[in-house]
């Protein structure tokens, strides 16, 4: 692995920090974890006590102030010994505290941010059961009455939504209808604990075993006017603005998880000998182990480079639905070689090997699929008509 990829000093000891932090903090808990498919509050606790939680949050809201790659970093190290623990963090930056602040006013900002760097968690409600990559025909629905937003549907595969530790969403709905016909989408904020709004903890999962995922229902959820996140019928753009970062933290936790899927072949294949020789000397092995470290080290450099565009400024768009989906496909192709190195021996648990294997599928699913992501890369080179879709 290069060492540097043109990371400031800064950065490198970041890196350093965090893979140490996983390494003696989750990495002997990891299995045990996925085994009981249970949230561990001590460890999240322990990378709010990081800066994880507040990772790119500005000092003023109790935040680490990170520019966008270091954050990337962070995401980085962690998925490369557990996606778990990845996708906790991934997923409360970039989805819960991200809409909070590129869209929230200053009280909503003070409201919430400090809480959530420091340990409390926050979930985007966005994907429905009958609306996955379609988010803009979302049925949940938001009716203003008076001073107060009423709130009837549900959502589903809501990640940091369920924890003792959560409290609330960035709820999109369905506030109105446009000139045109289409529906006007909105983001409103939901406190758990508000009348009507539960949520149901999602078990039985493939992947990310250690992770929050949840349902939440509305009934007749009633929440101040105030709680409406930006300007009414602007949801649908802040959806947009906020999955294009977000698709760099997925495309951070392949790049991890390949790293890691990767050193696990490659010890493996060197301990391990077959006809009197290690695996590691034949060719078969070697083109597979040459194959993931090629594909790591040309993702790491396209998705740093794309990180930093963002924290200049630049439009990201059709980069990062790039930067998400080699990535992805990436971890794909690491963790499935790494089982096939390992043999039989990567079909147990005692291996890191099958977890990888099991955990990379989501990152061809999650914030917009292989399928979506081909589509944003299509139309930005002019296939689509641009409102077609996100």
């Amino acid at each position: 692995m290069s060492l540097n990829h043109n990371l400031s000093e800064e950065q490198i000891l970041l890196r350093n920090t965090v893979r140490d932090f996983a390494e003696n903090e989750i990495k002997p808990f990891a299995k045990e974890i996925d085994a009981k498919e249970e949230f561990n509050y001590e460890i999240t606790q322990k990378m709010a006590d990081m800066g994880f939680l507040g990772a790119f949050s500005p000092e003023e809201y109790g935040g680490s102030a990170l520019d966008y790659l270091s954050y990337i970093l962070v995401v980085e190290e962690l998925s490369r010994v557990d996606g778990s623990q990845a996708a906790t963090i991934a997923a409360h930056n970039s989805l819960g505290v991200g809409p909070l602040l590129y869209f929230g006013n200053e009280e909503q900002k003070q409201k919430y941010l400090p809480q959530l760097a420091a340990g409390k968690l926050w979930g985007f409600g966005l994907t429905e059961p009958e609306s996955g990559s379609d988010a803009g025909n979302a049925a949940t629905t938001a009716s203003l009455e008076g001073d107060e937003w009423v709130i009837n549907g549900a959502k589903i595969f809501i990640t940091n939504a369920g924890t003792d530790v959560s409290i609330g969403s960035t709820v999109m709905a369905h506030t109105g209808t446009r000139e045109d016909g289409t529906k006007e989408m909105s983001c409103i904020i939901v406190e758990n604990g508000t009348k009507g709004f539960t949520t149901r903890v999602m078990k039985d999962k493939m992947m990310w075993r250690g992770s929050n995922t949840a349902e939440l229902f509305f009934e007749d959820v009633r929440v101040p006017k105030s709680n409406l996140l930006g300007n009414q019928g602007d949801g649908f753009k802040q959806m947009l603005k906020t999955l294009d970062k977000g698709r760099l933290s997925i495309a951070a936790m392949g790049l991890g998880l390949a790293q890691g899927a990767f050193e696990s072949a490659l010890k493996y294949a060197k301990d391990r000998k077959a006809f009197g020789h290690q695996l590691s000397t034949y060719q078969s092995t070697a083109f597979k182990l040459a194959d993931i470290d090629m594909g790591i080290e040309l993702a790491r450099e396209y998705l740093y480079e794309t990180c930093r565009m963002a924290d200049r400024g630049e439009k990201i768009t059709k980069r990062s639905a790039i930067a998400k989906l080699y990535c992805s496909e990436l971890a794909h192709m690491a963790a499935n070689h790494c089982v096939q190195i390992h043999g039989g021996y990567g079909l147990m648990k005692e291996y890191d090997a099958e977890r990888f294997y099991r955990d990379q599928k989501l990152l061809e699913i999650g914030e917009g699929t292989s399928e979506i992501q081909r589509l944003v890369i299509s139309r930005a080179i002019g296939c689509y008509d641009q409102e077609k879709f996100y």
